[in-house]
């Protein structure tokens, strides 16, 4: 029997209609919207798309935005002189900076990324908020990552107990999602399938001895690791839930890390590439601008 696809389109506009509400609330008790500010480095044909696929999904639920564009040129120097000037407020204010990645080889971006302050860290990279997220006591989560959670709660996915296999250890998909499923769930969490945590995580990786061997233990199963169609049908347990994070361009189409053709057949639920993790991973940046705007606002800063 062939596997239930999980939409994340349909439940990244259930989210948007939330947010959207939820902003109106927001515009309406400080008299200004939340304002993200995008740096977009180079003329990359992808970033530029993602750009623009953040700042539509911005407008739809009434989050201003702004894109600052500098040149392929731009040295590690003069991008962390333009983040902090933006955080500075000398474009306006702005409640959350993003900086579009992959940046330029010759760019340190881990310099840029920590350039950011932690407060207005909307993709949840800054040290501080990875600390924050180790220790139980999340505030910006990484927006796929959050996705991820995010669709398996939707779907009613048990996770606590469950055997939860990542195929990617990357600071922006892997580690923060195996912090998330392997969490304690708050006490107040009820039913246990609405919280999306308490799993037992395996974190897997390229030097991982007998992949395949860990990915048949897994009842959900991430594939995070970049490599078009890696996860294949003889990788799955059946009736496993396989969530695609893999975004890959192969003959001018996009395909993820899993064959979904022969995994669809194995697998008891799949996200399909694209219109699974995606859409979700633009909804969850709004909800976290929507948070660094209220902990502004909170904060006497708004």
């Amino acid at each position: 029997m062939a596997a239930t696809v999980l939409d994340g389109r349909s439940l990244a506009t259930r989210i948007e209609d939330s947010l959207r509400a939820e902003v109106e609330t927001f515009a309406a008790m400080f008299r200004h919207r939340p304002r993200l500010v995008v740096v977009l480095v180079g003329d990359l044909a992808a970033s530029a798309s993602y750009v623009k696929s953040k700042s539509a999904a911005a407008a739809r639920v009434g989050i201003d935005s702004e894109v600052v564009a500098a040149p392929a040129t731009a040295t590690t120097a003069e991008l962390v002189a333009l983040v902090e000037s933006i955080a500075r407020g000398e474009r306006g204010r702005a409640d959350g900076i993003l900086v579009q990645l992959p940046l330029p080889d010759h760019v340190d971006s881990v310099a840029v990324l920590d350039a950011v302050p932690p407060q207005l860290d909307v993709d949840g990279f800054h040290p501080e908020n990875a600390g924050l997220l180790s220790q139980g006591r999340p505030r910006f989560v990484p927006c796929t990552a959050a996705g991820v959670q995010r669709l398996l709660i939707d779907a009613e996915i048990e996770t606590a107990g469950r055997h939860a296999v990542i195929v990617g250890r990357s600071d922006i998909v892997g580690k923060p999602l195996a912090l998330l499923l392997s969490a304690k769930a708050p006490s107040t969490a009820a039913p246990p399938a609405r919280h999306g945590c308490d799993a037992t995580v395996t974190l897997c990786h390229s030097r991982s001895a007998d992949l395949a061997t860990l990915t048949r233990q897994a009842d959900i199963l991430v594939a995070a690791v970049g490599r078009p169609k890696m996860i294949t049908a003889e990788m799955v347990k059946p009736g496993a839930a396989v969530i695609d994070v893999g975004i890959n361009r192969v003959d001018g189409r996009l395909v993820g890390d899993v064959d979904f053709e022969s995994v669809s057949q194995v697998a008891g639920q799949i996200t399909p590439v694209p219109g699974g993790v995606g859409p979700l991973t633009v909804a969850m940046l709004l909800a976290n601008t929507l948070l660094a705007a209220e902990l502004r606002g909170r904060n006497g800063h708004a």
